[in-house]
C-alpha cells in the first residue's frame, strides 16, 4: 500500500476557538443594531450524567459568546403533557431564539411527538421533519450540529468537495443522512454505507472524502482508506483499555490518509461551536422576520 508520512491533522479545537470568537463578534454587533441578544434553552429530562455534562459545556459556550442561556431540568418521570406545555412556553418567549431538548429523552416520552412540538424556527438542532426538508432541496437556514461542523473542518482546511468521491459510514438521522445532503449540496459524489452494506472495504476504498459517523471502535482500518483520503472521525468510543477513541483506526490510518480528524479533539469540538453558530442564526432569523413589528 502506497502511504504518506503522516497525514495532516484537522484540529478541531483551534477552528472551534476561531470560530466562537467569530460568533461573539457577530453577537455583540448583533445586539447594538438590534438590541437583541440571542437566547438558548436547554432542557434535560432526567440525571443522566453525561447528559448533564452536556448542559453544563452549553451553558459556558453560551456565556463564551454572549447568549442569553436558559437551564431546565426535569425529574425523569415527567409526563408528555408537562414537557410540551414548557416547549409551548420556549416557543413563546422572546428572550429564547434556540431550543435544544437534550437526547435520549426517558423510555416514557415519545421523542417524536415531543421534537415536533419545538418550533421549527427555534429547532437549532435542525431534528424538526420541516428543517430536515428544507436540507433536502437545499434551502434551509441550519442544519444539525454536527455534520455542520465537519462542513466546517472541510471549508476551514480548504478541502474542496466539488466532483469529489464522498462515502459516508453511518445512515443516522443525526449525523448520517444529514451529513450525506450537506457534501451533496457541495456537489460532491456521495455515497452511504451502513450496517448491511456488502464489501464495505470496497466502498470505503472509493472515497476522497471518508466520513465514518458508526459508534464502533476502530470499525474502519487503515486497509479501507484510499492513499490520500480526507478521513473525518464522526465516532467516540472506549477501546479495550478504556481510552478515548474514533470509529477509525486513528494510529495506522494516519499513515494512509491526506488529512484525518483525531479523537477527541476533531469533530468532537465543534459540535457545540456549531449549536451557538445555529443560535445566532435564528436570531438574526427571527428579528428579519420582526423587524417591522414590534419585538
Amino acid at each position: 500500500m502506497i502511504t504518506t508520512n503522516s497525514a495532516k491533522i484537522i484540529d478541531g479545537k483551534l477552528v472551534s476557538a476561531e470560530t466562537r470568537k467569530r460568533i461573539a463578534e457577530e453577537c455583540k454587533e448583533f445586539k447594538e443594531k438590534t438590541g437583541i441578544t440571542p437566547g438558548l434553552a436547554v432542557i434535560l429530562v432526567g440525571d443522566d450524567n453525561a447528559s448533564q455534562i452536556y448542559v453544563r459545556n452549553k451553558h459556558r459556550a453560551c456565556e463564551e459568546v454572549g447568549f442569553i442561556s436558559k437551564s431546565f431540568t426535569l425529574p425523569s418521570d415527567t409526563d408528555e403533557k408537562t414537557l410540551i406545555s414548557l416547549i409551548e412556553e420556549l416557543n413563546n418567549d422572546k428572550e429564547i431564539h434556540g431550543i435544544l431538548l437534550q437526547l435520549p429523552l426517558p423510555r416514557q416520552l415519545d421523542e417524536k411527538k415531543i421534537l415536533l412540538s419545538i418550533s421549527p424556527e427555534k429547532d437549532v438542532d435542525a431534528f424538526h421533519p420541516i428543517n430536515v426538508g428544507k436540507i433536502m432541496i437545499g434551502d434551509y437556514t441550519f442544519a444539525p450540529c454536527t455534520p455542520s461542523g465537519v462542513m466546517t473542518l472541510l471549508k476551514y482546511y480548504n478541502i474542496d468537495i466539488a466532483g469529489k468521491e464522498c462515502v459516508v459510514v453511518g445512515r443516522s438521522n443525526i449525523v448520517g443522512k444529514p451529513q450525506a445532503l450537506l457534501l451533496l449540496a457541495e456537489n460532491g459524489t456521495v455515497t452511504i454505507a451502513h450496517s448491511k452494506t456488502k464489501n464495505l472495504k470496497e466502498v470505503c476504498l472509493r472515497a476522497d472524502i471518508l466520513v465514518v459517523a458508526v459508534g464502533k471502535a476502530k470499525i474502519v482500518t487503515a486497509d479501507m482508506i484510499k492513499p490520500g483520503a480526507v478521513v473525518i472521525d464522526v465516532g467516540m468510543n472506549r477501546d479495550v483499555f478504556g481510552k478515548l477513541c474514533g470509529d477509525v483506526d486513528f494510529e495506522n490510518a494516519v499513515r494512509v490518509a491526506s488529512f484525518i480528524t483525531p479523537v477527541p479533539g476533531g469533530v468532537g469540538p465543534m459540535t457545540i461551536t456549531t449549536l451557538m453558530d445555529n443560535t445566532l442564526k435564528a436570531a438574526k432569523q427571527y428579528y428579519l422576520k420582526n423587524q417591522n413589528k414590534e419585538i
